[in-house]
């Protein structure tokens, strides 16, 4: 079944890249009606988790941009940087190898750190317990 051209108002084809009036430059489902926002976004001013301590407030502000640029990441390459940090580790002895799986206790923490408010009891212990667990292979991987 062929396609319909589209026509003018007064019945003639429009030629190639026309739009209809009033529509210049928009896309379906784009904010052109909208007014703008007045000022910051809501929020701005607001921390994440609220009833948060100062030093929570400045870890959330400080890992707002890394945490973007993590989610705009194809999951692939976090993991395939999680693995390898953990395969180096523990391949090489020494502190080379202790350097690479504190790297991956650091990044672990971090998002532990990050979740906390969010999480039941056992899944605050289970990352406590994992944060530990790291922090003691560490020590043993500098050692060996």
């Amino acid at each position: 079944m062929p396609k319909r051209r589209q026509t003018r108002d007064g019945g003639r084809p429009r030629s190639g890249g026309q739009r209809p009036p009033g529509a210049a430059g928009r896309r379906p489902g784009s904010p052109a009606g909208r007014p703008a926002p007045a000022g910051r976004p809501a929020t701005a001013g607001r921390p994440a988790t609220p009833g948060a301590s100062g030093t929570r407030q400045a870890v959330e502000r400080f890992s707002a941009r890394p945490l973007v640029f993590l989610t705009q990441m194809p999951r692939w390459v976090l993991l395939v940087i999680v693995l390898g940090l953990l395969i180096s580790g523990f391949a090489v002895p020494g502190l080379i190898g202790a350097i690479a799986l504190l790297l991956a206790a650091i990044f672990l923490g971090w998002l532990a750190y990050l979740s906390w408010p969010s999480i039941s009891a056992s899944g605050r212990a289970g990352r406590v317990v994992a944060v530990v667990c790291m922090l003691v292979i560490v020590v043993w991987q500098a050692r060996r």
